[in-house]
């Protein structure tokens, strides 16, 4: 947690990118210490020296380590919750390789795999890329990233990095091993990788509504409640043990039925998500000194999935009404004892758990919509202004250098600077280069110049620039 002053400066470089936000320790008690200790802010220092240490041979490669830790950002204006925070609990994953192939295959693996946690887990679709050269991480070669967007407020939000760092920091901290061929004394290649507690955030931010929370079932703790209703004062005891019974009934069935699913193999199913046996994660409200519709309301700020609601009238009827917390859509929903399918499943849970695939799946369509529909080419430096007004990523020729960055952010800016980070007169900065460029009519021409009306020069490719968090 703590890093010496002199330990830090090793990589002044890569410290250099951090070094408004790290926080100092400079006083034990009332006792000034003879040097400043950092808090954190990354943790290439305390892990590198150890690097030298177990790496000697090729056979020792490749290193991979991966940690759950704290560090500490001083963000000074704005900080928000999840989103940027002064500290925040992150995976990090630091790997060391022989060769520059390797490192450069995980770089991308990595990423597919954050890629693979916002799609299938958090109902996120994001846009994958490389960062430019002025947002890059400080002291490596290239980064990749993931980058999400947030359909309310117009902004963009860095969903997770994976870093290439070269050979820079194995000739910082000595990290090499002995080649077996040539037996020369060579520097590993390494790779970096995080994401942090924000993704939590970015799933609130995109899926949530003016009701609270809307969770994706996957991600969801309690994925159904059940919540008996239509129970007056004038209600018979008979009718009240019998609504209870039936909801804890329903509520077993839902939790304990181990189903053969049809989507086993589909990434968006949600019994995919539990392997070992498809459990729905499901409790009661049973709660009597609470009327039904404060629990209607009670259960939706929390973002539960799916409320079913049973009363004295659906027991007559032998069926339970499903609520969908997305879209608020109701469905009726046969309770049929523990009638089974051809495959000798619960046919009531198996019709749960399809609706749990359906919110999921349409959570997930829903937000790719609006990626889509706010992400738009922008050819004329005239028409940018308009574009970022209406809550929308440009898709720019850009020629990627840092000065001309600096001056479409610049150009873009509406207020003194005092305004929220990422607010509605703040400028634009670079998002990333996306992997899939545009096609066909759209693609980049070799005669496009950077979009900015001082550069001059031509593109070299289509960057995707927008407000960001």
């Amino acid at each position: 947690m703590f890093v010496s002053q002199s330990a830090l400066e090793r990589e002044k470089e890569h410290i250099a990118d951090f070094a408004p936000e790290v926080a100092w320790v400079t006083k034990s008690g009332e006792t000034d210490l003879a040097e400043p200790i950092a808090i954190r802010p990354t943790s290439e220092t305390g892990m590198y020296p150890a690097f030298a240490k177990w790496i000697q041979s090729y056979r020792d490669l490749p290193l991979k380590l991966n940690q759950w830790n704290s560090v500490v950002r001083w963000e000074f204006k704005h900080p928000q919750p999840f989103l940027r925070t002064r500290e925040f609990l992150w995976q990090e994953g630091h790997n060391a390789y022989a060769t520059r192939e390797e490192a450069e295959r995980d770089v991308l693996i990595i990423l597919g795999y954050y890629e693979y946690v916002y799609k299938n887990i958090l109902a996120v679709p994001v846009i994958k890329g490389k960062k430019t050269e002025k947002e890059k991480f400080a002291g490596g070669e290239f980064t990749t990233t993931c980058e999400a967007y947030v359909a309310s407020s117009g902004r963009a939000i860095q969903g997770a990095t994976s870093h290439y760092l070269g050979t820079n920091f194995a000739h910082m901290f000595d990290v090499h091993f002995e080649h077996p061929d040539t037996h020369e004394k060579t520097f590993v290649h390494q790779i970096s990788f995080g994401m942090t507690t924000r993704t939590i955030g970015v799933m609130v931010m995109v899926h949530g509504d003016d009701r609270g929370l809307v969770l994706p079932p996957r991600i969801a703790s309690i994925q159904v409640i059940i919540v008996p209703c239509g129970v007056g004062a004038s209600t018979a005891n008979e009718v009240k043990e019998n609504l209870t019974k039936t909801c804890l009934d329903v509520c077993n069935r839902l939790k304990g039925n181990n189903l053969i699913d049809d989507d086993d193999n589909n990434d968006n199913s949600v019994a995919q998500h539990h392997k070992s046996s498809t459990i729905i994660r499901a409790d009661t409200d049973l709660r009597d000194n609470y009327s039904p519709g404060w629990k209607f309301n009670h259960w939706e700020l929390k973002g539960v999935p799916l409320r079913l609601e049973i009363g004295p009238k659906d027991l007559d009827r032998n069926q339970m009404v499903a609520v969908r917390r997305d879209s608020g859509e109701k469905l009726t929903i046969s309770l049929e004892g523990c009638s089974k399918d051809n495959d000798g499943n619960d046919k009531m849970v198996v019709r749960i758990i399809e609706l749990l695939n359906q919110i999921q799946q349409d959570m997930y369509a829903k937000a790719e919509k609006e990626l889509k529909e706010n992400v738009v080419i922008c050819r004329k430096w005239s028409e940018c202004a308009a574009h970022l007004a209406a809550k929308r990523l440009l898709l720019i020729p850009f020629c990627g250098r840092p000065n001309c960055e600096d001056n479409i952010k610049r150009d873009t800016t509406l207020d003194d600077g005092t305004a929220e980070v990422g607010a509605s007169t703040m400028g634009a900065k670079s998002l990333c280069v996306p992997f899939e460029q545009p096609k066909g009519d759209e693609q980049l021409k070799s005669n496009d110049q950077c979009i900015h009306p001082e550069c001059g020069l031509t593109a070299g490719s289509f960057t995707l620039f927008g407000r960001s968090y």
